[in-house]
């Protein structure tokens, strides 16, 4: 019974760091995929140089650890680039923000891979009648190609969701109580290790409803060839 209402007492900061992670997860991806819609589009680009500079942006945030991307915008970035100290007056937003911010150039350059090859996965064919109707690059890609991409879209950009909520994890370097501080935090003042059991237990309930989510959307939205 005292191991019950243990775990119960635990349940209230679980769920706030539960929020704390899947609200960073929402925003982080979302606004990654924005970003990577013009990283895949710039890469395709024929000027040398977006491409080049889109390329290099890809290589560079696929190439380096997502913990060494936070360490470096919430820590070395400020010491370096003073306009870059975020101090909102609540220790939260302090390191959401950064945390935000990491995460989303990370999500832009897996998602601009994602979308470039959705894109070039679409039948050439559909270009070349689109120049025959007159119409212009820009919109081909919005009317034409962009519609018939974001159906493929749906399997690889819910791996890249599932993902970013788990490695969401790293905030805790940072001190942001997400669920694995939250864990942290209770086992260091409890000094019982049980915590880890209902915090996976949390883990895998968000990741099966999300997986389930995108599982439902896939299906909707299926290509059938």
């Amino acid at each position: 019974m005292d191991t019950l209402q243990k775990i119960l007492s635990w349940v209230p900061p679980l769920l706030g760091g539960a929020r704390v992670t899947i609200g960073l997860t929402l925003l982080a991806v979302s606004a990654g995929v924005i970003l990577s819609l013009f990283l895949a589009l710039g890469k395709m680009s024929k000027y040398k140089w977006v491409n080049k500079f889109c390329s290099a942006y890809i290589f560079f945030f696929r190439g380096t650890p997502l913990l060494m991307q936070l360490y470096f915008i919430y820590y070395a970035l400020p010491l370096m680039l003073p306009v870059f100290i975020i101090r909102t007056g609540d220790q939260f937003f302090d390191r959401f923000i950064p945390a935000f911010i990491a995460f989303a150039l990370n999500s832009a350059a897996y998602c601009a891979e994602i979308i470039r090859a959705a894109i070039q996965s679409i039948d050439k064919g559909q270009f070349e009648a689109s120049r025959a109707l007159g119409l212009s690059y820009p919109l081909t890609m919005s009317l034409v190609v962009v519609p018939q991409a974001i159906r493929r879209l749906i399997p690889p950009i819910g791996n890249e969701f599932i993902m970013v909520l788990k490695d969401a994890s790293l905030v805790s370097m940072i001190a942001l109580v997400d669920i694995t501080k939250a864990t942290r935090n209770i086992e260091g003042s409890t000094r019982s290790a049980l915590v880890y059991i209902p915090a996976m237990i949390l883990y895998l309930i968000i990741t099966a409803v999300f997986t389930f989510a995108f599982h439902k959307l896939e299906k909707k939205y299926s290509v059938y060839e």
